[in-house]
């Protein structure tokens, strides 16, 4: 199991890379990442940038 840290205005978060189901521009700059099975984060950065930190991780 591979946690990716994931940066947010309002606090960080550690997701499990696997259980990224998608994501998708927000407002201001942000990107939404949805979870399966769960509710999405909203977290600083672009789609492109968000993707290079999973795919990186």
């Amino acid at each position: 199991m591979k946690f990716i840290p994931l940066q947010s205005r309002g606090g960080n978060y550690l997701v499990v890379a696997a259980n990224v189901a998608y994501l998708r521009d927000d407002e201001n700059g942000q990107t939404r990442v949805g979870l399966v099975g769960g509710d999405s984060l909203l977290v600083v950065g672009t789609k492109d940038e968000v993707a290079a930190i999973i795919l990186a991780g």
